[in-house]
């Protein structure tokens, strides 16, 4: 991806917001993926005025996840429904003023990197309250209308997900299992809402205060609403801390403060059936990614190193079933 090609563009799209005049300065990659790339950079206006802005963008690989304009749509819809969300400064697709699909937002200052928000000293005075602002977060999540937002997946995730392993062309006895497993003692749904679809710890971004903002709407979609609830409390977005909600809180703190904020009672069984599903999700994943290194369809350490994990999720799915 140009970046210096973006510059132009952008800035004559934001000089309808911030002025004529409008430069855009320090526009540099944060960070990306196959097909998603993080961008911060400042907007200065005619008078020398700084604005703090990120631009997401496609890289041109495969997506699977919703388009760009799409997100922004949802991280509008999640502010008005009391979600904590970056502003949408603009947004458009690949026939908009940058040639490929894009959001730019405000920037939102505060902690991403889970490692530092389990133990920065700064953030310890808040860390015990965040599953209990995350209970908060995800009930305003699964209030927002459906209609509010544009057309999200309602496939039923296991059957995805069992798909998504065939696709790995590879035996793996354990997650077979676990998704036979799963698809037998699957609990009653709860109705169907807006799922975020990867809420997380690494996915908000958290201040002293708490959580500032819900970030990566892409995998949303709709379906039972215990599905987010169970994929913040999967083994690895503990990063090595104990606490079972995000390494940073308890169960009791976090289905407490979404009952308490109209998210509905959760069965206990509901919630450990989710958290195994988020387990076997991950474990796919990682299946996923490992193949696309091996296969030669990009080659990178960090894919090959998800392929170690595939067998730490196992270990942890043959705990949780019973």
């Amino acid at each position: 991806m140009d970046l210096d090609r973006l510059a132009g563009p952008l800035a004559e799209l934001l000089g309808s917001r911030y002025g004529p005049g409008t430069r855009v300065r320090g526009l540099c990659r944060d960070s990306g993926g196959a097909s998603r790339l993080t961008c911060g950079f400042e907007a200065v206006d005619a008078g020398g005025r700084t604005h703090p802005l990120v631009l997401r963008t496609v890289t041109g690989g495969i997506s699977a996840g919703a388009p760009l304009p799409h997100e922004a749509a949802l991280m509008r819809a999640a502010a008005a429904a009391g979600v904590p969300s970056p502003e949408v400064v603009a947004a458009g697709g690949p026939d908009g003023p940058l040639g490929v699909e894009f959001v730019v937002m405000e920037r939102v200052e505060g902690e991403s990197i889970p490692r530092r928000i389990l133990r920065d000293p700064a953030l310890a005075e808040v860390r015990p309250r965040l599953a209990a602002q995350c209970g908060e977060i995800l009930a305003a999540v699964h209030r927002i209308p459906a209609d509010a937002v544009p057309p999200l997946d309602r496939a039923d995730p296991l059957d995805t997900w069992r798909a998504m392993l065939d696709e790995v062309g590879e035996p793996h006895p354990v997650l077979e299992l676990a998704l036979r497993r799963l698809s037998r003692e699957r609990p009653p749904s709860r109705p169907p809402a807006v799922v975020h679809g990867d809420f997380r710890n690494g996915n908000l971004i958290v201040g002293p205060d708490g959580v500032r903002a819900v970030l990566d709407w892409e995998l949303a979609h709709i379906g039972d609403p215990v599905e987010d609830l169970g994929w913040l409390c999967v083994k690895a977005w503990r990063f090595g801390a104990e606490p079972p909600v995000g390494g940073f809180g308890g169960y009791d703190e976090l289905l407490a403060a979404y009952e308490a904020a109209g998210g509905g009672p959760v069965d206990r069984d509901a919630l450990r059936w989710w958290e195994a599903f988020g387990v076997a999700r991950w474990a796919i994943i990682c299946a996923m990614q490992a193949r696309r290194h091996l296969s030669g369809g990009e080659r990178s350490v960090e894919l090959a190193a998800l392929g170690r994990r595939v067998a730490e999720n196992e270990w942890d799915l043959l705990h949780m079933l019973p």
